[in-house]
């Protein structure tokens, strides 16, 4: 793992962020574009000095914020300017509230939908690549570039084309279609790699290292510790939208297993500035059968996860091999929640069950989701009389061939009454 040279804080303005720590021996290190602890070459992330005193005064100035991700700006390694900077202003998705569904799923507590498929790119990735923009910039990096299932890609393409800068993001090179073109729209370099994401992500921590990569900022490798803090915002706006109250349980799909962990910080940093009652809440993961490394850990009662060479439908959860695996399994088992899989088949009824009940169309992320919080509720797992948030995190659209096998018109007839009738339409 490359770790590049660490710069001074000297004209570094990222609001609250003191310092990177380390996850694993508490290390701290001046901010900069670095992600692993030079003393156990564990995972650093961003330490805070975050805005004390009046709680309804910190919420009232959230609540007076932009509808979008920096209305947070206070909790967030960001510059106070921020929304004044051109930049996609991802965020405040909606928070669905799923009636039908929960009459479907026999939950009775209520269930939410969060949305993140109304974000700019259509995945939230938006939120994440938003926060590695603004440290790319005071970093002074010239490139934006990353290693992508997909979604990344195409967040980072319309970031950098709307932030000025030159953007460079590699890809497996058998992706969905749709994502390939979505990634490609944005005008920057596009560049499948012949393996699997994880190969993917080990060549772009090699080019961090090589003259090659001089000036270029990897939102999810050398500025991972700032770009992870993106996905706290989703544990922000499910508090807020439901009146600033924690809820008792939610279900997150599992990639890397950041936007789990960073859900959890999220949660708890409410909770230390007294924007939300401190009380139980319980955080499930869910996988695609075909790579569930993080699932099989967690039924087995391990602490180490091993790397799976995935093989699903589901190739924006594809990774084999999760930095996050073990925060993910320590925070599941913590919270008393659960780590689920199921298979590519659950995941098309998924979809669909969603579609059919709420007009939700998710990608096949959120199709894990959803088969994943039905099978938690068959198994006892997940309380159905309590409230329960389930994230979508990507849009129907750019999956469309998982779907398209099972799915089509109703019937073909001719253009006129009879037909109609003949077809048993009326």
């Amino acid at each position: 793992m490359a770790v590049q040279t660490v710069v001074s804080n000297t004209g570094i303005s990222l609001g609250p962020a003191a310092a990177l720590s380390c996850r694993e021996c508490g290390e701290r290190f001046p901010l900069g574009p670095v992600f692993a602890c030079e003393a156990c070459f564990g995972p650093l992330e961003i330490a805070y000095d975050l805005p004390g005193g009046d709680p309804e005064a910190l919420r009232a100035r959230i609540e007076a914020g932009p509808d979008n991700i920096w209305r947070y700006a206070p909790l967030l390694p960001v510059p106070a300017d921020v929304a004044d900077k051109p930049n996609l202003n991802p965020g405040f998705t909606k928070l669905v509230r799923a009636d039908n569904l929960a009459r479907e799923l026999g939950v009775t507590g209520g269930l939410y939908v969060k949305d993140d498929s109304g974000n700019p790119t259509h995945s939230f990735k938006d939120r994440v690549v938003a926060i590695a923009v603004e440290a790319a910039r005071a970093f002074g990096f010239t490139t934006l570039s990353c290693s992508s299932t997909g979604n990344l890609a195409g967040a980072v393409g319309a970031a950098a084309a709307r932030a000025g800068l030159r953007s460079c993001v590699f890809i497996p090179h058998d992706l969905e279609q749709g994502k390939v073109v979505m990634a490609a729209v944005y005008g920057g370099d596009l560049v499948g790699i012949e393996g699997t994401y994880d190969d993917v992500n080990r060549f772009c921590s090699e080019l961090i290292g090589d003259p090659a990569g001089e000036g270029w900022g990897f939102v999810n490798v050398n500025l991972r510790p700032y770009y992870a803090e993106g996905s706290k915002t989703l544990a922000y706006e499910i508090c807020e939208q439901l009146g600033w109250r924690l809820p008792d349980q939610i279900v997150v799909p599992i990639a890397s297993g950041s936007q789990l962990t960073k859900i959890d910080k999220g949660l708890r940093e409410l909770i230390g500035l007294g924007l939300v009652e401190d009380r139980p809440y319980r955080i499930f993961g869910a996988q695609a059968e075909g790579c569930s490394p993080v699932s099989r850990a967690f039924k087995e009662g391990h602490d180490v996860v091993r790397p799976v060479k995935p093989d699903t439908i589901a190739k924006s959860l594809a990774i084999g091999n999760p930095a996050d695996g073990p925060y993910v399994l320590d925070i599941a088992r913590r919270t008393g929640g659960a780590v689920e899989d199921v298979t590519d088949e659950q995941v098309v009824d998924a979809i669909k069950l969603l579609a059919r009940t709420e007009g939700i169309f998710a990608e096949t992320a959120g199709g894990v989701t959803v088969g994943v919080t039905r099978k938690l509720i068959e198994t006892g797992a997940l309380d159905p009389s309590l409230t329960t948030v389930v994230l979508n995190t990507g849009d129907g659209l750019k999956t469309l061939d998982a779907v398209a096998p099972t799915t089509g018109p109703s019937a073909i007839i001719r253009p006129n009454l009879d037909s109609f009738r003949e077809a048993g339409l009326a």
